[in-house]
C-alpha cells in the first residue's frame, strides 16, 4: 500500500477491516496494472494514481461503518470530502466516488481499473465494465475486440480464483477500530 495511505489509515484510526478490504483491492490493482503494462505497452496509464485509488476508494467508510457490512454509498462523495480535507488533490480523491460510477461519459481509464479491481478482488465479474476496458483495449493495441476480450477474461478468470481466500481474510478483521489504531494488513 502507498505509504501516503497507511499513514491517512493509522491518522483515522481506520477499522481493520477497511484496511483489509482496501489492501485486497489495492493488491489486485497492482496485478491489472502490471498486465496492462506488459499487453499495451503504448496506452498511457497513471500507475501511481490507479493504486492510490485502489487503497482509497471506500476510505469514507471510515466515517460511515455501517457500510463496511451492509450496503450504501454516502461512503463515496464522504471519501472524496475526506481525501480532500487531508490534503489530497481532485485527481486523486475522485476515485472514493468514481469507483461506483464507471458509467460516466468522463470515466477515464484509471477509474475504470480501480472499478474493475474493487470487483474482481471477490470475482465479481461485471460485463458493462470490462467491455469498456476492452475497448480501451482495443484502440490503442489496433488489435482485434475477440482478441482483448479473450484476454482480459483470462486475466480476471485467473484473478477471481483467490477470491475466497481474499475475502476470508478481510473477514477475519473487525469492522470498528481496535483502541491503539490500524492493527490491519498495510500497518505495521
Amino acid at each position: 500500500m502507498p505509504p501516503q495511505v497507511v499513514d491517512l489509515l493509522r491518522s483515522l484510526d481506520a477499522p481493520p477491516r477497511l484496511a483489509a478490504h482496501l489492501r485486497a483491492v489495492h493488491d489486485v490493482a497492482v496485478q491489472l496494472v502490471e498486465w496492462l503494462e506488459r499487453r499495451c505497452p503504448e496506452l498511457a496509464v497513471n500507475r501511481e494514481a490507479v493504486l492510490f485509488g485502489a487503497a482509497t476508494h471506500d476510505i469514507g467508510k471510515a466515517v460511515h461503518l455501517d457500510e463496511l457490512s451492509g450496503p450504501g454509498s454516502a461512503h463515496e462523495e464522504a471519501g472524496r470530502e475526506l481525501l480532500s480535507a487531508h490534503g489530497f488533490g481532485p485527481d486523486l480523491a475522485r476515485f472514493a466516488g468514481t469507483h461506483a460510477s464507471w458509467t460516466a461519459s468522463d470515466a477515464t481509464l484509471e477509474d475504470l481499473l480501480v472499478s474493475t479491481a474493487d470487483k474482481v478482488w471477490k470475482n465479481k465479474r461485471v460485463a458493462a465494465l470490462e467491455d469498456l476496458l476492452v475497448v480501451r483495449l482495443t484502440r490503442a493495441t489496433g488489435r482485434q475486440t475477440w482478441e482483448e476480450f479473450l484476454a482480459l477474461d483470462d486475466l480476471l478468470g485467473r484473478m477471481g480464483d483467490g477470491a475466497e481466500h481474499r475475502l476470508a481474510y478481510q473477514g477475519t478483521f473487525p469492522v470498528h477500530a481496535q483502541r491503539g489504531g490500524v492493527r490491519g494488513p498495510g500497518a505495521p
